[in-house]
């Protein structure tokens, strides 16, 4: 079946699968190795195969929602608030690559098997996780607009430094430009806010990961489970250089949305992950 086709059948079967009222969604914490309290939202059926959520940088677990509520009903689903952002706790230390790689480590551990999908930072974090613990556990990775090392290198940008000079600004353009639909100005305001939690130098930290390109490149083509690469335009040339250097990578281009794209259309993101989810968890 092509990949169009598979793609209709999913989203009529998510469909026909969410209930008039979406499935309830529960907050739960757990304590990670060096004594930090992280939140995680979760919710569907517990026996099920999971989706894991990781979000990017400063963005809270809820704004997976949209695929919580909706995949809900078929997948166990749980979405981090990684340490800082959103409901857990601003820890005074481990804004590094490395712990930061074992937070989503403990996370997943919670599911016996499970679908990892990491956005934007949340991808290369989850990225790391694959290559520094192994895939034991991971029924397949998706990373969703995020740099994975091909080329072309993206272009250097201002942020770090807008944030340094007025740090609320900076913070609300950000929040504005990763969406190509406007938000509700609240929605604006709370992720503005969540992201001011997080003291700067920790915020710029996530920022300055001191790893090259090429170790992102090598922990792709590293990944021997199922990856799924959902991109914007920005990561169009990337992924197709990827799904060539490391063949039966699959590649999705969102034409249309902004780097948050699974908020901007999210019927069609999780109609392409429950496609992916279903070929890796339904017969387990």
């Amino acid at each position: 079946m092509s990949l169009r086709r598979r793609l209709a059948a999913a989203l009529a079967a998510i469909l026909a699968a969410v209930p008039a009222t979406a499935p309830a969604l529960e907050s739960r914490h757990f304590t990670t190795t060096d004594g930090v309290q992280l939140h995680v939202l979760e919710g569907g059926p517990p026996r099920a195969g999971a989706i894991a959520f990781v979000p990017g940088w400063s963005m809270p677990a809820d704004i997976w929602r949209l695929q919580l509520e909706a995949l809900g009903a078929r997948y166990r689903v749980a979405a981090l608030d990684p340490r800082g952002q959103g409901r857990s706790a601003v820890a005074q230390s481990g804004y590094t690559l490395e712990r930061r790689a074992a937070d989503v480590r403990e996370f997943v551990a919670a599911y016996p098997r499970a679908v990892l999908v990491g956005w934007s930072l949340g991808a290369l974090e989850s990225l790391e996780m694959v290559r520094a613990y192994g895939e034991a556990g991971i029924a397949g990775l998706v990373i969703v607009d995020s740099s994975v090392g091909e080329p072309p290198t993206p272009p250097a940008g201002v942020f770090k430094e807008s944030l340094r000079g007025n740090r609320r600004r900076a913070l609300n353009e950000f929040v504005r430009a990763i969406f190509r639909t406007p938000r509700p100005e609240s929605e604006v305001t709370a992720l503005v806010a969540g992201a001011l939690q997080m003291r700067l130098e920790d915020s710029l930290a996530l920022l300055s990961y001191p790893v090259p390109r090429a170790h992102w490149r090598a922990a792709a083509h590293g990944v021997t489970a199922p990856l799924l690469y959902v991109v914007t335009p920005q990561f169009a040339e990337q992924a197709a250089n990827l799904a060539r250097n490391r063949p039966g990578t699959e590649t999705v281009v969102f034409e249309r949305a902004g780097h948050a794209l699974f908020v901007d259309e999210p019927e069609r993101f999780n109609a392409l992950l429950d496609d992916f989810a279903r070929r890796l968890l339904a017969s387990r």
